[in-house]
């Protein structure tokens, strides 16, 4: 007989299935389709354990898909652009492009011997011209149609890098990659006029039924949509130009608390007087190198500067308030301007204790609510009271006094209308999406900058612009800080495709973000000579089940379902595409232990896990140093405890990596990659392929054991097929261990065996591929388990004749009964009455209660 060996039977099937075409995706009229999409990797060089786990699940759902008889897209690219690949060539003097592609290709490697069943020759990078070219015909589309446009802006500016950073790029103020302080610096960008869809975006969540809710509610918030009022403070003697400070809040009900109006470094008022005031210059100069991220402005330490201005309030001309420049006011949210109620915000009232200004309460707790409450002109905290608000006005206005805070929004903002100081606005949070990037490795933007003819989007005909290899046969330099883009005349001068004169191209490149934001549309038809091809966007779109982390639930997510809008306008893709991706499902992470030793600094040490020796609950390297375990730490390449799923197939097969990444937990938790975990996996897989060798060449009688043995396994269908399809794949494999069993122990004829065994084979298969069809062919399956349909539970055998009670004498289990499933419930009483256990405990007796629970369990209390 012979044994379980994944390192001849895996490339065995891998080959089969290449060579039979069986996951190449084609078009099919009539018949129903199922597209199954996992976001695509960033190609840093090596996959991990995290990658098997996210394309594990979407090829189980690829494969019962198919199995099911629908016609299944299941493809595989790479998200190629962007700063790693120039950080990389800065080291090592190498080249972005000879880095990402010499990745990608040791990732196909790598993810090839997994068993995916991908339709590899859809594959593409977004570096590829054909890719990226399509990218920039979008981008003049979107131009077109006003979806695209140009404008000054204030953003992150990294000194050293020389190059715009995104606010998710800046951490403590600093860039990301080069340690330098940041700076905000206002520069001309383009713009994705995405802000135009709030209302849209925002209202579609409600459609979303098969996305999770978290998932939801992220985008909401980033979205942000509010209820406010838009009003003016009038200036008193401004300079020329200025006689007001516009402002716009959502909690107009505490304007008879305002201490003073702030506003924004960039704001035109504050840009005016800083002309003529060198410290407000200087100020204003500091604030500018700060971050822009709400997050970083919340750590920063609140800071003004009085301007000397006064402004009057709305509700009373005699009642005047100071005008600051502060540190935490962006141009970009809202006005730029802000009033401040320190009673009622924290920021506003460490703001107003540092300047000595006045602090009054508007609102106090409800009566009843008080506690402990300190007002916070007497020391206490601002009072921030949780939403829905009730509390209890101190200072309303319009004769207002007891109220909730919406209602008092409501009436202040009617107060505002009616006394014509404001008005009632809706506004959201979402800004236009700046996709200019100061780097090379990136899709270049198509446009091109003449003196007579301005900014000129470059003709359809000369797509792609590509970026250059070298520099007048000299490989570029990325150690010169920089956009090597800016410093290359014989790519960057060009002529005006509108005039003919010399011109300049935009050295710009596009925010990756934008690369990902259609790859799903793409992947249709990637050999399109227009961005899609529509029939194929027709049939293959929408995608059915996307997969991929929460860590993308916002921006990724939020700029595709922009484009799909785009791509629709632009004619790029059908009607039915406004959202592009009807079910999503976030996966949990793969952790692992880390395994760390202190130095003689007391600094960590982090060791591998092979070089790692578990034993009595202790870790021990080779000469015997007990090492520091962290559990259930998130596998990070600088900590040492990432797992490689190369040498994982070389010790026990892509299988066993399979099974276990799918079996521990459920697919939306983290799940611990452990070496005992893995080897049990492996262990459980080989006795399966020893019992099939044994069934296979089985010729037992059929026994009264036969029918116990079916109805076990049409359950095992019904339940495993019950865990695929709702992402329950740890409940599935956990039904697949008890059937296992079960045909383990049975002593059913062969030929009844063999067909349990060839369904276990076909249950198997979307989790174990490699396996499942060695199983199959063992077993007298017909051509390959993957174009084998998927067996159907036979509802007859799914209902039970008799049922198993477990009896509880004063609760605890004394034994069990077997009776007719539709047995009454006083034939299952004298029959609990006549167990010997009962007997024994009654000693002649009769019971105090006699509890029976269909189909459950009997309780008997003595």
């Amino acid at each position: 007989m012979s044994r379980y060996d994944p390192a001849s039977i895996e490339p065995k099937w891998q080959e089969a299935w290449e060579q039979a075409g069986t996951f190449r995706a084609k078009i099919v009229p009539g018949r129903p389709k199922y597209y199954v999409l996992e976001m695509f990797p960033y190609p840093s060089g090596r996959i991990h354990i995290g990658h098997v786990r996210n394309y594990t699940m979407g090829d189980v759902i690829a494969r019962h898909r198919k199995a099911n008889g629908f016609n299944v897209l299941h493809p595989m690219g790479f998200d190629a652009f962007g700063m790693p690949a120039e950080n990389a060539a800065m080291a090592s003097g190498g080249h972005p492009k000879d880095w990402t592609y010499g990745n990608i290709d040791t990732m196909v490697n790598q993810m090839k011997p997994l068993g995916f069943g991908l339709d590899w020759s859809r594959m593409f990078a977004t570096c590829d011209p054909d890719y990226y070219g399509q990218q920039q015909a979008l981008f003049l589309d979107f131009l077109e149609k006003g979806l695209v446009y140009r404008k000054n802006a204030v953003v992150n500016w990294d000194p050293v890098d020389m190059t715009v950073l995104a606010n998710e790029q800046v951490i403590d103020g600093k860039g990301w990659r080069s340690g330098a302080p940041v700076e905000r610096r206002e520069l001309t960008q383009w713009f994705f006029r995405i802000s135009d869809y709030s209302e849209e975006l925002l209202g579609a969540l409600d459609a979303l039924d098969d996305w999770p809710a978290k998932v939801k509610l992220m985008q909401a918030n980033w979205i942000g949509k509010s209820r406010g009022l838009q009003m003016a403070f009038g200036l008193i003697d401004g300079p020329e130009g200025h006689d007001r400070v516009e402002i716009y809040t959502t909690r107009p009900d505490t304007l008879m608390g305002a201490s003073f109006v702030g506003i924004s470094p960039d704001h035109p008022l504050a840009r005016q007087l800083e002309r003529d005031d060198p410290e407000l210059a200087a100020f204003s100069a500091e604030c500018r190198r700060m971050g822009t991220s709400e997050e970083e402005m919340e750590k920063a330490e609140k800071r003004g500067y009085d301007t000397g201005l006064t402004v009057r309030h709305p509700f009373d001309t005699a009642w005047e308030l100071p005008v600051y420049v502060a540190n935490f006011i962006l141009m970009d949210y809202g006005t730029g301007a802000i009033f401040g109620c320190p009673a009622h915000d924290q920021r506003d009232l460490d703001f107003a204790r540092k300047y000595d200004l006045p602090v009054k309460s508007v609102f106090v707790p409800a009566m009843g609510e008080e506690g402990t409450y300190i007002l916070p002109e007497d020391g206490g905290p601002a009072y921030v009271p949780p939403k829905p608000e009730t509390v209890r006005y101190v200072a309303g206005f319009a004769g207002e006094e007891a109220q909730t805070a919406d209602e008092a929004i409501d009436a202040a903002i009617a107060f505002c209308e009616d006394n014509a100081v404001g008005r009632g606005v809706t506004r959201f949070r979402l800004r236009d999406w700046g996709l200019s990037r100061q780097r090379y490795w990136g899709c270049p933007i198509p446009v091109v900058h003449c003196d007579t003819c301005g900014v000129v989007p470059e003709k359809k005909e000369n797509l792609p612009i590509e970026l250059p290899y070298d520099e007048g046969g000299q490989p570029i330099d990325f150690s010169i800080p920089g956009n090597p883009l800016d410093r290359h005349p014989t790519w960057r001068d060009c002529a005006c495709p509108k005039c003919g004169a010399p011109a300049r191209r935009e050295t710009d490149t596009m925010d990756t973000f934008v690369d990902s934001s259609w790859y799903f549309a793409r992947f249709t038809a990637p050999h399109a000579t227009t961005p899609t091809d529509l029939p194929a966007a027709e049939y293959w779109m929408n995608v059915d089940q996307y997969i991929g982390g929460i860590e993308h639930a916002i921006l990724h997510l939020l700029y595709s379902r922009f484009f799909a809008r785009g791509m629709q306008l632009t004619g790029h893709l059908p009607d039915k595409c406004i959202e592009p991706f009807d079910a999503l499902f976030t996966q949990g992470m793969v952790t692992h232990a880390i395994y760390q030793t202190r130095d003689a600094a007391g600094r960590p040490v982090y060791h591998y896990p092979e070089d790692v020796t578990l034993r009595d609950g202790s870790a021990y390297l080779a000469d015997g140093t007990e090492v520091e375990v962290i559990p259930s730490a998130k596998m990070s390449k600088s900590k040492n405890n990432v797992v490689d799923p190369v040498a994982i197939i070389g010790t026990y097969g892509a299988d066993t990596a399979r099974w276990f990444v799918l079996s521990d937990s459920p697919p939306e938790r983290d799940v611990e990659w452990t070496a005992a975990g893995a080897e049990a996996a492996h262990k459980h897989l080989a006795r399966v392929h020893r019992m099939a060798a044994e069934i296979a060449g089985s010729d037992a009688p059929s026994t009264n054991e036969d029918e116990p043995l079916l109805r076990e396994m049409h359950k095992a269908i019904r339940d495993v097929t019950l865990g695929v399809e709702s992402f329950g794949f740890n409940a599935a494999i956990a039904r697949l261990y008890a059937f296992t069993n079960s045909l383990g122990k049975s002593r059913a004829g062969a030929e009844v065996k063999r067909q349990a065994a060839r369904a276990l084979a076909q249950l198997m298969a979307p989790m174990t591929p490699h396996l499942a069809e060695e199983m199959w062919q063992m077993l007298g399956g017909q051509g390959l388990v993957a174009d084998a349909d998927w067996p159907v539970a036979d509802q007859a055998m799914l209902v039970e004749d008799s049922v198993t009670l477990p009896i509880q004498v004063n609760g605890k289990r004394r034994g069990e009964i077997t009776v007719p499933a539709d047995a009454p419930k006083e034939e299952v009483e004298k029959a609990v009455l006549a167990h010997e256990a009962v007997m024994r405990a009654l000693d002649g007796g009769a019971p105090k209660k006699l509890i029976v629970v269909p189909g459950r369990i009997v309780n008997v209390v003595v």
